[in-house]
């Protein structure tokens, strides 16, 4: 299978779908299919790191690299995306000079071992040579190095001649490409150089040079010797060099492809200048190459322009490498040495690409897109079968867990009935102080997961009097055991008119002449006792829980009434309803009446719904003083300090007098201003 390089010039990574035939898929992988490319080549990207998206790196079936700029924002920028099913690079990097670091390492390039590098690096003296700083030559984003077992591949964006500015930037990177690729032949590797290199070579590569020239009064000696030209034609076979070569240059090593297949076709242009549309008129020059090892020539069987390829200032420049190649005299599977060894075997596929495949400076091991979850992951993902802290068991398991249970529970019971007793210390008055343990646990009910059960379900959630001390909750044996005997809790509140009802089946205020609830005849004794005449060790009925309460009647329910009502209504307070000379009894109150007095708080649902309803209805619209009739409001559009205010009138119209009217049928003096109306106090 033939392997196509393609390199494009984008003038902006995503300007071509601005294009057709881009804009109908507007995707990388749809647009690498029409280029019939297996590698493609991009400069100009004219973004940084944090503008990488997930459809320019994670690109079905491609993998990528990128070179950006690290200063500057839309400068520049050199990207290679490969296509997984036919080539797979095993070393990736960035920069020309080896001065740049791997991801996740301290280590420059340059100075890692031979197995882990690409190599053909300028040494330190030539470095030195090209007179700028290293560091800034290959902070730009202008070059890409990827190596195959066939050859190393790479993506350059040379500076263009911007009016002589940054001519010494411009000669230093040259001179550096140029020693890079002489040292990587010198150590037996094959270079494919591709990208814009904004350099012409001849005069066949620009349109209407000799008239440009004679306008800058410039000889054909003078175009050829331009410093970087001649190092360019001095690297290229069939270059024109005038006069004789320089040192450590005398042999070319690369060649021009596609003009190698194209000897002597003009105007094969790739670029055009946007201000002045010369691309109709194909006014332009040939500033795009794939250069190759001359010993490359004979894998190469077609290489073209796309000049009608619209979406940049540039087109596209492709070349297509043969499916068997001559490798050291012998033909050669191309896909055997374009992917890592043991991949494909004469042509086959041994083994599927994977991850593990990637280099290092792989944009899909960014940290920012490596180790992506796809959302439908969340949905498609198993429950998770291991159980919670608490569990609810069937009632089929809940009656097991009793059974096996019932051995443990006889141990457990002294340690609860102990810290039951002291709850009960804790929330009895200090008059029962006197009571002994035994007669306490008498008065405990027997501690079993029924009584447990029967507790908590007679409480409920209620809400609990603010003047009764609340006792603490007795310890759990098992969440197994209350979950199986406590009955079904309700769904809760469905709906926010629930709010305003009351609940069903609470207990309304009692009546004054309510009839007392039905307490036994043993409580009723035990009741009119005062503390003094229990003994310590007083028998106290099951069930029951003694506790101490002054002798003070129960106080009426609260009634609201107008303040003229409560002004005029005093009551006084008889020597009997005084708690001063009050002697405090004590009083056995049984589970059911300790529930019947925490349901004595009780919200009027009417009261509630008209406080909700003050909170949340707009306030009305303030009545006329000469009508009692609703205002209307206006804004005030006179300029001034009140324009914009907002103020309310008398909604009738004026008068045939013109004037406001006090008594009449027509508009009467009222006037309210809205902030006055809005304020709380209003």
């Amino acid at each position: 299978m033939a392997l196509r390089i393609t390199t494009w010039n984008v003038n902006g990574i995503r300007n071509p779908f601005s294009y057709k035939p881009w804009s109908d898929t507007r995707t990388f992988n749809a647009m690498f299919d029409i280029l019939e490319a297996d590698i493609v080549i991009m400069q100009e990207l004219k973004i940084q790191r944090k503008d990488l998206r997930d459809d320019m790196v994670l690109v079905p079936g491609w993998d990528c690299y990128f070179s950006l700029p690290k200063h500057k924002k839309g400068y520049s920028g050199v990207g290679i995306y490969t296509r997984q099913s036919t080539c797979a690079p095993i070393r990736a990097e960035e920069g020309l000079l080896g001065g740049n670091c791997p991801p996740g390492s301290d280590t420059p390039y340059r100075d890692l071992p031979e197995d882990s590098c690409i190599g053909g690096y300028p040494t330190d003296f030539q470095i030195a040579e090209l007179g700028v700083d290293p560091a800034a030559l290959d902070a730009e984003g202008r070059c890409v190095v990827l190596e195959f077992p066939a050859f190393v591949l790479f993506g350059i964006y040379l500076p263009a001649n911007s009016n002589g500015e940054r001519d010494d930037y411009r000669h230093a990177f040259v001179c550096a490409m140029d020693m890079r690729v002489r040292t990587l032949e010198k150590l037996g590797k094959r270079v494919v150089l591709t990208g814009d290199l904004n350099i012409s070579r001849e005069g066949i590569d620009t349109a209407k040079v000799e008239e440009a020239m004679r306008k800058e009064g410039m000889t054909w000696e003078d175009y050829f010797e331009s410093p970087n030209r001649k190092i360019f034609n001095q690297l290229l076979e069939g270059g024109k060099v005038m006069g004789k070569r320089e040192e450590g240059r005398e042999n070319p090593v690369l060649w021009d492809v596609c003009r190698g297949f194209h000897e002597g076709r003009e105007g094969m242009y790739t670029h055009w200048e946007q201000k002045i549309n010369a691309r109709p008129g194909n006014f332009g020059s040939r500033i795009d190459y794939v250069l190759c090892s001359i010993k490359m020539k004979t894998w190469v069987e077609d290489s073209n322009i796309q000049e009608g390829l619209m979406g940049s200032d540039h087109c596209p420049v492709y070349a297509t490498l043969k499916p068997k190649v001559d490798l050291l005299g012998k033909e050669t599977d191309l896909c055997d040495i374009m992917n890592p060894p043991g991949m494909f075997e004469k042509g086959k596929r041994l083994r599927e690409w994977s991850t593990k495949d990637l280099p290092a400076f792989s944009g899909r091991l960014l940290p920012e897109f490596n180790n992506r979850r796809n959302i439908r992951d969340m949905f498609a993902r198993k429950p998770n079968t291991s159980t919670s802290n608490i569990e609810q068991p069937t009632a089929s398991s809940s009656n097991a867990n009793n059974e096996e249970m019932s051995g443990t529970q006889e141990s457990e019971h002294q340690s609860e009935e102990t810290s039951q007793e002291d709850s009960m210390r804790q929330s009895l008055p200090s008059s029962t102080a006197g009571l002994t343990t035994n007669s306490i646990r008498q008065s405990l009910p027997p501690l079993t997961a029924g009584s447990i059960t029967t507790s908590t379900a007679s409480s409920g959630n209620k809400r609990r009097p603010s003047n009764q001390i609340p006792a603490k909750p007795l310890k759990k044996l098992k969440s197994s055991l209350v979950t199986s005997k406590s009955p079904a809790t309700s769904k809760g509140q469905q709906s926010l008119r629930g709010f305003f009802k009351p609940k069903e089946g609470s207990s309304t205020s009692q009546e004054p002449n309510a009839p007392a609830p039905d307490v036994p005849s043993s409580t009723r004794m035990l009741a009119s006792l005062s503390p003094a005449a229990v003994a310590e060790d007083a028998q106290v009925p099951e069930g029951l829980i003694a506790v101490t309460i002054p002798d003070v009647p129960p106080s009426p329910p609260k009634i609201s009434t107008p303040k003229s009502s409560r002004a005029k209504s005093k009551i006084k307070r008889t020597p009997s309803t005084s708690t001063a000379n009050a002697s405090p009894t004590l009083s056995l109150l049984s589970p059911s009446t300790r529930s019947d007095r925490s349901e004595s708080t009780f919200v009027d649902p009417i009261v509630s719904k008209e406080s909700w309803n003050k909170l949340f209805t707009k306030k009305p619209n303030p009545r006329c003083e000469g009508h009692d009739e609703p205002c209307k409001t206006l804004q005030t559009k006179k300029p001034g300090p009140n324009c914009g205010r907002s103020f309310w009138i008398c909604s009738r119209p004026i008068g045939p007098s013109g004037a406001k009217e006090v008594g009449t049928e027509w508009r009467c003096g009222t006037f309210i201003w809205a902030s006055d109306w809005n304020s709380p106090g209003a």
